[in-house]
């Protein structure tokens, strides 16, 4: 039986829960009733969140409550409320919760592979939600469309990402690839390969982006430097160079705008 500490100095405990085999689906479990009934101040409060959430939607929750509702499902026997607190202790806020690595998260006591699975989960779904609205469609003229889905896959990610957007001659969105990963403030980028890429989707223009996990998107001269030379390498070989995007925890930097393209 585990045990925790809630911010009161109060021990909480999680019941192991028996598993019984699946008939012919390995990755499922049986719909069977679990042992037990959970306190009625628990299953009260989790009602309460459930109905406040059907009624006023996300906004109507602060960030542990709306945590809280995630965490129900990875952990049905037990007061989740203390351990939505020390997630957003840890990490600051609802979407660095959300988009820590699974290593990260799982050195949070008590945030185990099930906990890990659920937060991943919303990770992926928000993505995917925002993803759908670029891809395939004419970037140029979608461009808050574009800036919504690089701050929810990049903005609150501890380490950089190096990620390049791939255009055909109407300036849809053929591809969107993840070049390069990093440290916490430097990610090696190779123009070449960035240009052979092209090459091989049969792209005519490129959008750079990348973020930085500081939160400030004023761009290094790394960032520059490397932006010229994939400007370079675009142009001797007739593709277009649209943007670097640097995305940071609450807003971005476009070279374009800001005279470096």
């Amino acid at each position: 039986m585990s045990r925790q500490l809630d911010g009161m100095g109060q021990s909480f405990e999680e019941p192991f829960l028996p598993l019984i085999p699946p008939q012919g689906d390995e990755d499922e479990a049986s719909p069977v009733a679990l042992p037990g009934r959970l306190p009625s101040y628990i299953s009260d409060h989790r009602q309460r969140l459930r109905d406040r959430f059907t009624q006023g939607g996300g906004q109507a929750l602060p960030d542990y409550e709306l945590l809280e509702l995630v965490l129900f499902r990875a952990i049905p026997r037990q007061d989740v409320k203390p351990l939505a607190r020390l997630l957003l202790d840890t990490f600051g806020d609802f979407n660095r919760v959300v988009s820590a690595s699974p290593a990260r998260l799982q050195m949070v006591k008590g945030a185990g592979p099930a906990v890990v699975l659920e937060l991943k989960l919303v990770e992926a779904a928000a993505q995917r939600m925002m993803r759908s609205r670029v891809i395939q469609k004419p970037l140029l003229s979608s461009w808050d469309a574009l800036l919504d889905y690089c701050h929810t896959a990049m903005s609150h990610r501890e380490t950089e990402q190096f990620r390049v957007l791939f255009l055909d001659r109407k300036n849809v969105l053929i591809a969107d690839e993840e070049q390069a990963k990093g440290t916490v403030d430097h990610v090696p980028v190779y123009p070449r390969e960035i240009v052979k890429r092209a090459l091989e989707l049969n792209a005519s223009a490129l959008i750079l982006v990348h973020n930085h996990p500081s939160g400030d998107p004023t761009p290094s001269d790394a960032d520059l430097s490397m932006t010229a030379q994939v400007q370079d390498a675009c142009a001797a070989l007739g593709l277009v160079l649209h943007d670097h995007l640097i995305i940071g925890k609450s807003r971005e930097l476009s070279f374009r705008a800001q005279g470096f393209l």
